[in-house]
């Protein structure tokens, strides 16, 4: 059924241009008023079928559980801010205390703040911090965000850098990406370790010491950047440069992590641990908090070098204490959900490979897939219009989808979301790429 836009949803737009900074707001003009479970409700009451998630953030369905309202409301009732990092509080050492039984042994320190970018933030200080040394490195299409700091480690789109330069000391490397080889190798895994000789043998030989680097900043997937998925060599790599020269190996799980991927954490599908992870997006259920963890072995930060206002509000922990509550009561059934939803979306994404001349490549782990598309799979040259194109006509019919990369489109529904509905929105996304592959 056609989606239709109104006059609600075009005078909110205008009024929004007249007062708001631009942001992303562009692809299609949905006007967000309620959410639940597998469900997008706009301003009009039309309805989609939610293949975003909100950006990964509603994990569990849209809006989160009624148990998760429910605490955001007592607590809201009682106390909202508490001013955590000047006074102390319980609420959120006890989801500090409950966050760390899903980290490995020895995992023991964690910093609250109020987003991914916040927690990418605090994750630069401490590394500094830690190792008295300056140097980040970074990847090629990594996104961390977009404070200064998190932008210098951030190399997506140049729209994302542009004019707001100069950067910390940051030098970016290049990460794998096998369907777009530049070093003409022979396998993912040869084109994976060609990117780390490139990292040891250019970066860390010729430009930058490894006694002067920091921090490698990593994400298990990268996410704005297309959804990459690099071979578990790469990241075993990774932590061995990292081990052998004394630099702190940050595990950006703000998009792929809470279970996205079918684990807690990202970066245990590649059988790595990193030494700082950072969190934000799902871990909220909904409202904004971002977390940095660290290995206890790393230490502590002195009295006053590292704060903030609003770090571990009240509300905010409420909510996350309830989602991580429903996680571990139900994660047996979560990762089961994550792995057969996952064989219904590769079979189905494959398919559309293979019957449509514009999907280039089809990637992704768990529930964090994505399919790139492009003019034709001899050229593999960027389909964007083609991609924004699919997403638009998905919008009138009623699903919500969102890019990544140069011209992928991201499939991030909730984890939660029914078998029979996942399908209609499959179905939905096929006749979409079939009707833009027709002109």
């Amino acid at each position: 059924m056609m989606i239709n836009i109104g006059k609600k949803t075009q005078n909110i737009i205008k009024r929004d241009k007249k007062v708001m900074f631009t942001t992303t707001r562009e692809h299609y003009p949905f006007v967000a008023e309620r959410a639940s479970g597998d469900y997008a409700y706009d301003i009009e009451g039309n309805r989609f079928i939610d293949f975003s998630s909100f950006i990964s953030v509603y994990n569990f369905g849209g809006n989160g559980t009624a148990a998760v309202r429910k605490a955001v409301k007592d607590q809201v009732d009682k106390l909202m801010h508490a001013a955590f990092l000047d006074y102390y509080s319980e609420l959120p050492v006890r989801f500090a205390e409950n966050l760390l039984t899903m980290f490995p042994k020895g995992f023991g320190r964690v910093f609250l703040s109020n987003s991914g970018t916040e927690a990418n933030e605090d994750a630069i200080k401490l590394a500094k911090l830690f190792t008295k040394k300056s140097y980040i490195v970074g990847f090629i299409n990594a996104f961390h965000g977009r404070s200064l700091g998190a932008l210098g480690i951030t190399a997506t789109k140049l729209v994302h850098r542009e004019h707001y330069g100069p950067f910390p000391n940051v030098v970016h490397a290049i990460y794998p990406n096998y369907y777009r080889d530049q070093f003409n190798t022979s396998s993912p895994e040869e084109h994976a370790l060609a990117c780390i000789d490139h990292l040891e043998k250019v970066i860390m030989a010729k430009e930058y010491s490894p006694r002067e680097i920091a921090a490698i900043f990593v994400e298990p997937i990268q996410g704005e950047g297309g959804y990459i998925v690099p071979p578990k060599i790469f990241m075993k790599e990774l932590r061995r440069i990292a081990t052998e020269n004394n630099i702190v190996l940050v595990s950006d799980e703000v998009q792929a992590g809470y279970m996205r991927t079918g684990k807690f954490l990202a970066m245990d599908n590649f059988g790595v641990t990193a030494d700082i992870y950072t969190m934000a997006k799902a871990i909220g259920g909904g409202l904004p908090l971002g977390a940095t963890i660290a290995s206890r072995s790393l230490g502590d930060t002195p009295a006053g070098s590292h704060a903030g206002t609003f770090g571990g509000n009240l509300a905010s922990v409420a909510a996350a204490n309830a989602t991580l509550n429903h996680l571990k009561k139900n994660k047996r059934l979560i990762e089961s959900m994550v792995k057969r939803k996952n064989r219904i979306m590769m079979k189905r994404l494959n398919e559309l490979k293979e019957n449509y001349e514009i999907v280039g490549d089809v990637r992704g782990l768990g529930m964090m897939l994505a399919i790139e598309i492009v003019k034709n799979k001899k050229s593999k040259d960027h389909g964007i219009k083609e991609r924004d194109a699919i997403i638009e006509k998905c919008f009138y019919e009623g699903l919500l989808l969102l890019p990544a990369g140069t011209s992928a489109i991201r499939i991030i529904p909730p984890i939660t979301i029914n078998e029979n509905v996942l399908e209609k929105g499959l179905n939905l996304l096929d006749d979409a790429i079939k009707k833009t592959s027709a002109k």
